[in-house]
């Protein structure tokens, strides 16, 4: 990946974290905010992984939906 695709990709993954309100529901505890990340890729090398995928996916589209 380059470099210009690469920043772009982390600018935009950033905003997801502030868009479902992570930053301010955490106080910017960026501890926390991985550990939420650690716990959600965990539950995507479970068994219930693809259900999972689903949840999320939908809750995200909804998310989306709404601004």
């Amino acid at each position: 990946m380059k470099r210009r695709e690469r920043t772009r990709q982390l600018i935009e993954l950033g905003g997801l974290v502030t868009k479902a309100d992570l930053v301010e529901l955490t106080g910017d505890d960026r501890a926390v905010i991985l550990g939420l990340l650690v716990d959600a890729a965990a539950a995507l090398r479970g068994e219930a992984r693809e259900q999972q995928l689903l949840l999320w996916r939908r809750r995200g589209r909804r998310a989306f939906a709404e601004d």
